[in-house]
């Protein structure tokens, strides 16, 4: 979402850090430049303009200016003070003193509220002996009650219900949190109605429903990919009902990213959540600091060590790593790594958490579709073969690619960077030096 915000500024930094001293008139430029990137990236302009002014001041201090890598230290407050745009209010969710916390989720149509409901029933799941319980309290939009349903089915979780011509959003809201209590549900997660645009009728059933349940939070749901919308939207929800955070949907898009960057130092409301991909499980908790290093390119390691985690079994990355050292690692390894990477999401979100590799990684080298191809040549191999590729004659190859649905030369391809692989995991074992050379070969395969 923020490749070209990110690409503009990792230029303009690239520019300043060859210069071995900075003026007040470097720094006037540069913060042009800046403040036409985040207006071009519908980043509010008031608040684009406080931004360059903060930056500004505190780049003219003359330790600055006169210091050893000025342009360093230039990158250093910009990170800050993005840093600091993003970091209204408290992005915890707090469960109060009662042994079953209501959350309600509100938004308007068409932001993804449901299935964010269901996301965030995951997320707090996950590490937990207790499950959420989902309440199905929007009553008007078609659908909504048999989509909570199957989402609750899939996940595992409990889903309260009532029929839609019998009862009324607040009771069924009210209704679902005592049943969540009963059933000694640590949260209830309540869906309720939205609109295609904001009006009283919304407003007022929202208000109501706030004051049966006095809920520990209310967070808003909205779409990232709408812009200075998402924005007003939160502005008059925030207004009208009183927010506790926000979820911002679709981050993994191509809109601009100024939303993202605008709406929490306009609301005050802090960002809770970001949704980044279609799957139930793509919901990350919002860390300010983290996206920031991410607009600027500078990766997101705690992140990515954080899916690999949930992905990665001890005793496998024990196993994995004998397995490199002695350079035994075969196709059947290399199969369970492609695997666990897949499961961490995209493959080119994964590689702009790495420090250095955003603006490096080109959309046509980044396609998920061909590691599943990769994926059924293994799965087409008998478990000798993966053992032991070097008995792939030319029949087998064949074999391999009927298979599999690819070409012959799909598989020779696969085959001879295995082989490339395998020679740089020796190269591991070697020197300081030797290791250093097959760290960067191996990132560029």
């Amino acid at each position: 979402m923020f490749d070209a915000l990110g690409e503009k500024l990792s230029t303009l930094f690239q520019r300043l850090g060859g210069k071995g001293r900075l003026t007040e008139r470097d720094i006037d430029e540069a913060l042009k430049e800046v403040r036409v990137a985040l207006l071009e990236a519908d980043v509010n302009f008031r608040v684009a303009r406080e931004f360059v002014a903060r930056v500004k001041a505190r780049c003219l201090d003359v330790d600055l200016l006169q210091g050893l890598n000025p342009g360093q230290q230039v990158v250093k407050v910009v990170n800050e003070e993005l840093t600091a745009i993003l970091s209204a209010g408290d992005h915890r969710l707090h469960h109060g003193t009662n042994a079953t916390a209501v959350l309600m989720l509100v938004g308007l149509q068409g932001s993804g509220k449901t299935t964010t409901a269901a996301k965030l029933a995951l997320n707090l799941a996950t590490g937990s002996r207790a499950k959420p319980m989902l309440v199905a309290a929007d009553l008007r939009r078609p659908a909504a009650i048999e989509q909570i349903t199957a989402l609750g089915r899939q996940l595992d979780v409990p889903v309260y219900s009532e029929p839609r011509t019998s009862s009324t959003a607040v009771l069924t809201a009210r209704n679902g949190a005592a049943e969540a209590a009963r059933q000694g549900c640590p949260w209830a997660i309540i869906d309720t109605g939205g609109r295609l645009q904001i009006d009283d009728e919304l407003m007022e059933e929202l208000a109501e429903t706030k004051k049966a349940l006095n809920p520990e939070e209310v967070v808003l749901v909205v779409d990232a990919m709408t812009g200075q919308e998402a924005v007003n939207a939160a502005t008059a929800f925030n207004e009208q009902v009183g927010l506790t955070g926000l979820i911002l949907t679709k981050m993994d898009g191509d809109a601009r990213g100024g939303a993202a960057l605008s709406i929490s130092a306009v609301t005050g409301v802090p960002i809770k959540f970001m949704g980044v991909g279609e799957k139930i499980d793509a919901l990350e908790p919002f860390y300010p600091d983290r996206l920031a290093s991410r607009i600027l390119g500078m990766g997101d390691i705690l992140t990515l060590i954080e899916k690999a985690q949930e992905v990665v079994d001890t005793r496998q990355a024990e196993e994995m790593e004998r397995k490199l050292r002695k350079a035994t690692f075969d196709l059947q390894d290399f199969l369970d790594q492609l695997r666990a990477v897949q499961k961490m999401g995209p493959l080119g979100q994964v590689l702009e958490m790495v420090p250095g590799m955003k603006g490096r990684i080109k959309a046509d080298d980044v396609d998920d579709d061909h590691l599943k191809s990769v994926e059924a040549i293994v799965l087409s191999m008998t478990p000798r073969e993966r053992r032991e590729p070097n008995v792939l004659n030319a029949s087998r190859r064949r074999r391999i690619a009927l298979g599999s649905g690819t070409s012959v030369q799909e598989v020779n391809q696969l085959l001879n960077q295995f082989k490339q692989m395998q020679r740089m995991m020796k190269q591991f074992s070697g020197g300081k030096i030797k290791r250093m050379g097959a760290l960067q070969q191996l990132m560029r395969q």
